[in-house]
């Protein structure tokens, strides 16, 4: 099984996003048993104490438009010890990359990578919370997770 957590800064809009879309297309494909998807925070700007905020309403609507429940779903932060807990470690953007390495210290394993990197075009997901721009966010993460499960299932075959 391959464990795959998804990251951002807040964990309330792209990562979750990336985290429920992966889980939606594993499913459809029929692969749901062959990893385990979370996501989390760099940042604990959305951690209330012990609680972490819900998906933000927007991102939460973009997910139902297409059919995809994040029901349950807080915001968790990224830990150090989480090295060890995940095969692959996959960031939105530049920022999240360098903020994983404040967190990490480094990647011996090379676990480390950007979403959109599986994909011909590369470069970040662009944070809807300040574009506002839910759709196109919606649509990168979408090519990216498909990419994604196509390069591992490709890989693991």
């Amino acid at each position: 099984m391959t464990r795959i957590l998804f990251v951002c800064h807040g964990n309330i809009c792209r990562s979750p996003m990336a985290e429920f879309i992966c889980k939606d297309l594993a499913q459809k494909q029929g692969v749901a048993d062959r990893f385990f998807v979370q996501s989390a925070a760099t940042s604990s700007e959305e951690i209330c104490g012990t609680v972490g905020n819900p998906v933000y309403p927007p991102a939460k609507a973009q997910l139902e438009k297409h059919g995809i429940s994040c029901a349950g779903k807080y915001a968790a932060q990224l830990r150090k010890d989480d090295y060890g807990r995940y095969d692959l470690f996959v960031c939105m953007d530049d920022n999240n990359i360098r903020n994983i390495f404040r967190i990490f210290g480094a990647d011996p394993q090379k676990k480390v990578c950007k979403l959109l990197d599986f994909t011909a075009r590369g470069g970040n997901v662009a944070d809807p919370w300040y574009t506002r721009d839910f759709d196109k966010a919606y649509r990168d993460i979408f090519d990216g997770c498909s990419a994604l499960l196509e390069t591992l299932l490709q890989e693991n075959n």
